[in-house]
């Protein structure tokens, strides 16, 4: 009995933001009863990515891909905040095109395993904290960069250019002060000798690598919206099942239940009267402000969503909830992702790494806001 208390507490200490998730699900439940309408809360299209992308990176972890690209890329840096600006600006440039969930999957691991190889681990949570927001910020210039954004863009009707235009001042700031913040930290020589590769496979080395890339470039289409995700889904599935089941074992599965509980929590939300009539009141001329304040409560996806309903301002929209990703924890759940990988690999630096993100966060969103509010007054 009190073996399986300790393992419950262990498990709650170690999925904190799982079980916190499930509480408020069940919470909505209370006054939303189940009903058929729960399914359509659940953007399955998203879960469905996210398992196949982490499908993709654990391949090219167990095949020596991060490595290897480690080694090139801590013998071509002389010190530690030339090797920390490289780290967050991939993600940084790359979440444009690929969006930002697939940018932290993608560079969050990658960061922390060229950490360990080189002996820098104590940056470790600066350089995440940096990615999340490089991530998140990075995404908003473009109409694809985002769930959000993409949504938002086909609504409005606007054209490339100007969407462009509406964030770029924001994501000029945010590149400015990522920067900043890196020349910040402590500069150290990075000594690195290349290590015996911790590739698995052997002679079956290349067809893993072909297939673990061809997953990848699926995952890429599948964002611009050219191959189903629910395709895609089962063919990785098939993949793992009958060529590489030990990939199952390292999907974060808690993750995947933590975006779930979340879209239960928010879709519930979203069906109270009083809640959304607050919004509609609040929105009135406040639309930016609304997107912002909305989307540290609800995300910044379901806020654009449910904000869309009461107003034809889409600049204001855009740029709201584009900078309300910033904040809390869940003011993009794209921040889960980064938080949960930094957790799993350093569980005992949860409760610090917690501090430096709300702090660089909400800093990060201040100084935006200061730009926000200087540009409404040149308008």
């Amino acid at each position: 009995m009190e073996k399986g208390v300790e393992k419950v507490r262990d498990f709650m200490k170690k999925e904190a933001v799982l079980c916190i998730a499930l509480g408020l699900a069940i919470l909505s439940v209370l006054w939303q009863p189940v009903d058929k309408n729960y399914l359509g809360y659940i953007d399955w299209n998203t879960l469905m990515l996210l398992f196949c992308l982490m499908a993709a990176m654990a391949g090219f972890q167990r095949l020596g891909i991060f490595q290897k690209t480690g080694d090139f890329l801590l013998g071509a840096v002389k010190n530690t905040r030339s090797l920390l600006l490289i780290l967050c600006f991939l993600p940084f440039f790359f979440s444009m095109l690929i969006t930002n969930d697939v940018a932290l999957i993608t560079f969050v691991p990658f960061g922390m395993i060229v950490l360990q190889m080189c002996k820098k681990e104590r940056f470790v949570i600066p350089l995440v904290v940096l990615q999340t927001i490089a991530a998140n910020m990075g995404s908003s210039l473009t109409p694809i960069g985002n769930p959000q954004n993409l949504y938002l863009y086909s609504q409005s009707g606007a054209a490339v250019g100007d969407f462009l235009l509406w964030m770029l001042p924001y994501t000029l700031v945010t590149g400015i002060c990522i920067g900043l913040a890196v020349l910040f930290q402590k500069k150290e020589k990075v000594e690195y000798s290349p290590q015996k590769s911790n590739a698995v496979w052997g002679k079956k080395r290349k067809f893993y690598f072909i297939s673990y890339v061809v997953m990848f470039l699926c995952c890429l289409v599948s964002v611009s919206k050219m191959l189903p995700p629910m395709a895609l889904f089962f063919l990785v599935l098939a993949f793992l099942v009958v060529a590489d089941r030990k990939i199952l074992y390292c999907i974060d599965y808690a993750l995947l239940g933590t975006f779930v509980a979340f879209f239960i929590f928010i879709g519930n939300l979203g069906r109270v009267p009083a809640f959304r009539d607050f919004f509609a009141r609040l929105l009135t001329g406040h639309e930016t402000l609304a997107g912002v304040v909305s989307s540290q409560v609800i995300s910044n996806v379901p806020a654009a969503l449910l904000l869309s309903g009461f107003t034809d301002k889409w600049e204001s929209l855009v740029v709201g909830t584009n900078l309300g990703g910033l904040g809390t924890l869940i003011a993009s759940m794209a921040s889960l992702i980064s938080y949960k990988q930094m957790v799993r690999q350093y569980p005992s630096l949860k409760g610090k790494y917690f501090l430096y993100f709300t702090l660089g966060n909400v800093g990060m969103l201040l100084i935006l806001l200061g730009v926000y509010a200087g540009l409404k007054v040149i308008k």
